[in-house]
């Protein structure tokens, strides 16, 4: 045989074995290679928009947290003053209690003190009646000088 005829041949089924690669083998080979390739490539997609959603996610959890944290406060605050605004209106009422509770002991010192001065000029008036009936050596009887007891305490 002749190397030229033998070359031809060769490549004659080479170019049939690569036309029949090409037309047959090699989408299957292409068709699971895109495929998969699209996986990947929809796979990647997802992943970056789940990072995305993530970071929004963080964003906003953080504006509610701060949203929390400043709402926190300021019902801390408005406690703080209903506090502040209890313990001053105690502070009121009990002064106004104090002031009060004073003014009704100086009245009843004051109730008292004219009773035990009433008490005082009635046993002063006994005792000036009874050193007044031992020194006229006669018993002068309190109820018909009632008047003139009576007289005497007051100037007492």
């Amino acid at each position: 045989m002749n190397i030229n005829l033998t070359l031809i041949v060769q490549m004659l089924v080479f170019i049939v074995l690569i036309w029949f690669t090409m037309k047959f083998v090699w989408p299957m080979i292409l068709g699971p290679m895109e495929e998969r390739s699209r996986k990947i490539a929809a796979g990647l997609e997802a992943a970056e928009k789940g990072k995305q959603e993530l970071a929004q996610a963080n964003e906003r959890a953080e504006v509610v947290l701060r949203e929390a944290r400043e709402r926190a406060a300021h019902i801390i605050d408005q406690a703080q003053h209903r506090a502040n605004d209890m313990v001053e209106e105690a502070k009121g009422a009990a002064t106004a209690e104090g002031a009060r509770l004073l003014a009704s002991a100086k009245e009843q010192i004051g109730l008292e003190a004219a009773h035990a001065r009433d008490s005082l000029r009635r046993d002063v008036a006994q005792i000036a009646v009874s050193a007044a009936s031992k020194i006229l050596q006669r018993e002068i009887d309190p109820r018909t000088h009632s008047d003139l007891i009576d007289q005497l305490a007051a100037q007492i």
